[in-house]
C-alpha cells in the first residue's frame, strides 16, 4: 500500500529517513494566526473609513464648502476603494499580500496626513479623494477575500464573516475617538489619528503576514493534500481586466454587481457618510450621533461572523434576498425616529442595521467563489466595485439632495426602494449546478 503524504508535509522528498516519526503539526494551524494579523490589520487601517461623516459639518463651517463638494471628495474616495480592489487582487498574485497592503497603509498615511495642510477644495479631492482612496481600496475585502481563499479550504465563510467584522471593530474602536477629537480638538488631530494608526501596523503586516501556507510548509486549513505555491502572475493589470470581460459574459456577476452597487449606497455612500450630519440637522450632538454608529458596529461584528456561519449551512442567494428586504424596512423608518436625543426605537433601528450592515459580504464571496473558482477573489473585487460606486453615488447624492432640499427624507425612503429592488434581484441568481474549481 502506498503510504500517504501527510498533508502539512512540504514535499515528499522532505520526509525523514531515518524511520524516526515526522513532528505533529501544531494544534492551531497557521491558518487562523495569518487570520488574526489580517484582522489587526484591517482594524488598524479601518480608521479612514470612520472619519468622513464627521468631516461634513467641520470643513463646511471652516472653509464655506457645499456639502455637495465635500461630498464629492467622499465620493471619489469610495469610488476609488472599489475601483482599486481587482487590481489589488491581482496585484497580490503578483507581488505578494504583504508588499501590496504594507505600501498601501502608507498611501493611506501620506493622504490621510497631507489633509492637514489642503486650503482649497481640490486638495480634499486629491489627499483624501484620491491618496487615500487608492490606498484604501487596497485595503479592500479583496485582501480578506484572498486571504481567506489562500490560508482556508473550510471554514471559508466563518473567516471571511470574521475578517469583514475587522472593519466594523475599527470602526467602534475610531469613531468615538474621531467624533470626540472633532469636536474638541479640531478635525485636524482627528486626521493625523487616522495617518498615525495606518502606519501603526505596517510592522505586523511585514513581520507577521505570509502570502502562502506552502511558505511556512503547510497545507491550507482543511486541505486534504499539501498545496504548492502558484508562480506569479505577470500582468497584474491585464489579468484583471481580462477577468472583467469574462464574467461580465454571465448573468450573475451583473446580478452580484448590482445588488453589492445598492448594499454600498445603503451603507458606506448613506450611514457611514450622511447619518451624522442628518442626525445633528435633528438636534443631536455630533459625539452623540458618532457613538449610534459606533454602536452599529458592534452588532456589525456579530452579525457578519453569525452571516459566515449562515453562509457554510445555507443557501446564499436566500441570505441576501433576506438582509437587502430587512435593510430596506428598516430604511423606511428612519426618518420617523430621528430627534434630538437618543430613545429606545433609535437604539432598536441601530441594533437591527448593525445586524445587517456587511452581512451581505459572506454571501456575496461564497456566490463569487462558487461561479467563478480560481478567479473569485478578482472577480469579487470588481463586485466590491459595483459597491464603492453605489457608495460614491449616494455619497454625492446624499449632500446635494441636502443643499436642495433642507433634509435627507427623501435620500432615506429611495434607499429603502433600492434594498426591496436588491432582494429581488438575489433571488434571480441561479444556482450553480457544478461549483467552479476553488
Amino acid at each position: 500500500m502506498t503510504q500517504t503524504t501527510p498533508a502539512h508535509v512540504a514535499a515528499p522528498d522532505a520526509l525523514p529517513r531515518t524511520g524516526v516519526r515526522p513532528p505533529r503539526p501544531p494544534r492551531i494551524h497557521r491558518a487562523w494566526f495569518v487570520a488574526a494579523v489580517a484582522f489587526v490589520t484591517i482594524i488598524g487601517a479601518a480608521a479612514f473609513a470612520s472619519l468622513p461623516g464627521l468631516l461634513i459639518e467641520p470643513l463646511h463651517r471652516e472653509f464655506e464648502w457645499s456639502r455637495g463638494t465635500i461630498g464629492f471628495a467622499v465620493s471619489v474616495n469610495l469610488a476609488l476603494y472599489g475601483l482599486t480592489a481587482p487590481f489589488a487582487a491581482a496585484l497580490m498574485d503578483r507581488f505578494g499580500i504583504r508588499r501590496v497592503v504594507a505600501v498601501a497603509l502608507s498611501v493611506i498615511a501620506a493622504g490621510s496626513l497631507l489633509t492637514v495642510w489642503m486650503t482649497a477644495a481640490w486638495q480634499l479631492v486629491l489627499f483624501w479623494g484620491i491618496l487615500v482612496g487608492l490606498g484604501s481600496g487596497s485595503m479592500a475585502l479583496a485582501f480578506a477575500a484572498t486571504v481567506t481563499n489562500r490560508w482556508f479550504t473550510a471554514r471559508r465563510g466563518l473567516v471571511t464573516g470574521v475578517l469583514t467584522a475587522a472593519g466594523a471593530s475599527g470602526q467602534l474602536v475610531f469613531l468615538p475617538l474621531l467624533s470626540w477629537l472633532v469636536e474638541h480638538e479640531g478635525w485636524r488631530p482627528a486626521a493625523v489619528t487616522v495617518a498615525l494608526s495606518a502606519l501603526a501596523v505596517v510592522p505586523f503586516v511585514w513581520l507577521l503576514l505570509r502570502d502562502h501556507p506552502s511558505d511556512v510548509g503547510l497545507a491550507p486549513y482543511g486541505a486534504p493534500e499539501f498545496v504548492a505555491k502558484p508562480a506569479p502572475v505577470p500582468g497584474a493589470a491585464r489579468r484583471a481586466v481580462t477577468i472583467l470581460f469574462s464574467a461580465a459574459r454571465t448573468g450573475p456577476f451583473w446580478l452580484l454587481a448590482g445588488t453589492f452597487a445598492i448594499c454600498g449606497a445603503s451603507t458606506n455612500g448613506l450611514m457611514k457618510t450622511h447619518f451624522v450630519p442628518a442626525a445633528h440637522d435633528h438636534g443631536m450632538p455630533i459625539t452623540a450621533a458618532a457613538s449610534l454608529l459606533a454602536v452599529i458596529g458592534v452588532f456589525d461584528v456579530v452579525g457578519t461572523i453569525a452571516s459566515g456561519w449562515f453562509t457554510d449551512r445555507f443557501e446564499a442567494r436566500r441570505l441576501l434576498a433576506v438582509y437587502y428586504a430587512l435593510r430596506g424596512v428598516s430604511l423606511l423608518f428612519l426618518p420617523m425616529l430621528l430627534a434630538p436625543s437618543v430613545h429606545p426605537p433609535m437604539v432598536f433601528f441601530i441594533v437591527f442595521y448593525g445586524l445587517d450592515w456587511v452581512a451581505t459580504v459572506p454571501p456575496t464571496i461564497a456566490l463569487c467563489r462558487e461561479h467563478y473558482g480560481d478567479d473569485s477573489a478578482i472577480v469579487f473585487g470588481w463586485v466590491l466595485a459595483s459597491h464603492q460606486v453605489g457608495a460614491a453615488l449616494v455619497a454625492f447624492a446624499g449632500g446635494v439632495a441636502r443643499d436642495v432640499f433642507h433634509s435627507y427624507d427623501v435620500v432615506w425612503y429611495a434607499s429603502g426602494a433600492l434594498c426591496a429592488a436588491a432582494a429581488l434581484m438575489s433571488l434571480v441568481i441561479r444556482r450553480r449546478k457544478t461549483p467552479a474549481v476553488a
